[in-house]
Order: structure tokens, then sequence, then C-alpha cells
């Protein structure tokens, strides 16, 4: 069995209004991860992703190229503790 991972992501760069948030989303999904996902109104996008280390390593590498429309600079990446059930797109914060 993987060891499990929980991580908090910060995306810097152009990440909002490029459905930057519901790309994440479906992508976390689609690697059956937990957690959550929001922009912030610094501009940046925020989220804690948790399951499968492999998995959330998965969307770490993806987060920082992001959706085509993207223009990510930066991707500060810290551990986080929690636990969540299912992957929700929160508001803004």
């Amino acid at each position: 069995m993987s060891e499990a991972a929980c991580l908090r992501l910060r995306i810097h760069g152009v990440v909002q209004g490029v459905g930057f948030r519901w790309s994440l989303h479906r992508e976390a999904v689609r690697l059956e991860l937990a957690g959550w996902v929001r922009n912030r109104r610094d501009g940046t996008v925020e989220a804690v992703v948790c399951g499968p280390a492999p998995a959330v390593e998965a969307l770490v590498a993806w987060a920082r190229q992001g959706p085509p429309s993207a223009r990510v600079t930066k991707v500060d990446v810290t551990p986080e503790a929690g636990r969540y059930s299912d992957f929700e797109q929160h508001p803004t914060a």
C-alpha cells in the first residue's frame, strides 16, 4: 500500500479566470484525491490535496503547468494535516 500524503499548494501566476480551479478539481477527482481548491483574493489559487503519495505528486506536477490558458510562475508546497473524504471547490477567500 502506498504511503499517504497531504499537501497545501499555493499557485501563482495567471491562474484565475482561466478555469484553473475547475481543472484542478477535475484532475484531483480523476486521481482519486481528497481535499479542496479555492481562489484567493490576492490572485492565487490555493488547494489542499490528500491521498496516496504518487497521486499527490502527480497533481503537484499538473499544477506546475495547469490548464492551457494558465501561466503558472510558482507553486508553493507545504505539508498539511487533515482528513477529507472527497474533493471540493470552496468559495474565494
